[in-house]
């Protein structure tokens, strides 16, 4: 076989599978829909391997200001002239994923989210030197970052709760633009939680981490998470009515998560496997998301990656 694009088998960095030639599926018409049509806060309930990480990091990649835009060169977003000038390197990011955030007890998840959290503090760390920030803000934001001997984030559970919303208000400050939220796996704590007895003291903590900086936040441009459960409104939503919820019965973005039909073709041509494609179907065809049928990028990419090595490999069981 000729020289070939890579598979980007466990790769959820946007920016990675465009600049190492991994092959891509062409999934920027969502960053159009999303801005053509945002709310507030817009939820994506999605199941795991379905490219919720590498489409929020591919949000990020397109929103935040010193952004790389030819990253999207040649990519379908990049046909929207007017909004790549209006949105394309234009906002602050604050982008978390929680799906790290777990622990045998809750102090230790407490202190994971602690962690999460003075990470993404640091990797703004244009803030503590800032010029548009005062003395007290500026120590505000310093706060969030300091670490104890063991290299732990030593923030007060005060200042956790509201770390996401004076980030949103400093980074407004700094570059005089409202903040974009994204937060990944948004329900992996309370998932964990749950399994390991301590559902109500998380259940409260991220509910107060997320009312803080997504209710009558003038700070904020818009948030999106994504996660694999919906989270009863009551749990954790409570009093946040800016709530738009894309479940998977839902026809907006249906085809944004998970590969298309069309789009297994493609990469089966494009790996020279078109004589797979009825057994790729009859085994990994098996998702309805709005009125879109899809398949799991997950075994898809990887019924390639062992077929490419050994045509006569069987069919595999991938996503258990």
């Amino acid at each position: 076989m000729r020289n070939r694009k890579k598979l980007p088998i466990g790769i959820d960095s946007f920016e990675k599978i465009i600049r190492h030639n991994f092959y891509y599926v062409d999934k920027t018409e969502m960053i159009t829909e999303l801005l053509h049509n945002w709310g507030e806060v817009n939820l994506f309930t999605r199941p795991r391997r379905f490219g919720k990480s590498l489409n929020m990091n591919m949000l990020q990649s397109f929103l935040e200001i010193g952004c790389d835009k030819s990253l999207f060169n040649g990519l379908k977003v990049s046909r929207e002239k007017e909004l790549c000038e209006e949105y394309m390197g234009k906002f602050p990011v604050i982008s978390l994923t929680l799906k790290n955030v777990e622990g045998l007890n809750f102090e230790s998840a407490r202190k994971s989210l602690k962690n999460t959290l003075g990470m993404e503090a640091w990797r703004l760390s244009a803030l503590a030197e800032s010029s548009r920030l005062t003395e007290e803000e500026k120590n505000s934001y310093k706060a969030l970052t300091v670490v104890d001997d063991h290299g732990d984030f030593k923030m007060s559970d005060a200042t956790m709760e509201k770390a996401l919303l004076i980030l949103t208000v400093l980074l407004e400050k700094h570059y005089g633009k409202k903040a974009v939220l994204l937060i990944d796996e948004y329900d992996v704590p309370l998932d964990k939680a749950f399994q390991y007895g301590y559902y109500d003291e998380m259940a409260l903590l991220i509910r107060n981490l997320f009312e803080n900086v997504l209710k009558t936040n003038d700070s904020l441009k818009f948030a999106v998470l994504t996660g694999c459960l919906r989270v009863a409104k009551e749990s954790i939503f409570t009093g946040l009515n800016n709530f738009k919820i894309f479940p998977i019965t839902k026809v907006a973005f249906d085809e944004y998560f998970g590969f298309t039909d069309d789009e297994v073709r493609d990469m089966l041509h494009y790996y020279e496997l078109d004589s797979d494609y009825e057994t790729v179907k009859n085994w990994y065809d098996g998702y309805r998301f709005g009125k879109a049928d899809v398949y799991c990028p997950w075994d898809v990419i990887n019924y390639c990656s062992d077929h490419i090595e050994d045509p006569y490999l069987p069919p595999q069981n991938y996503w258990l």
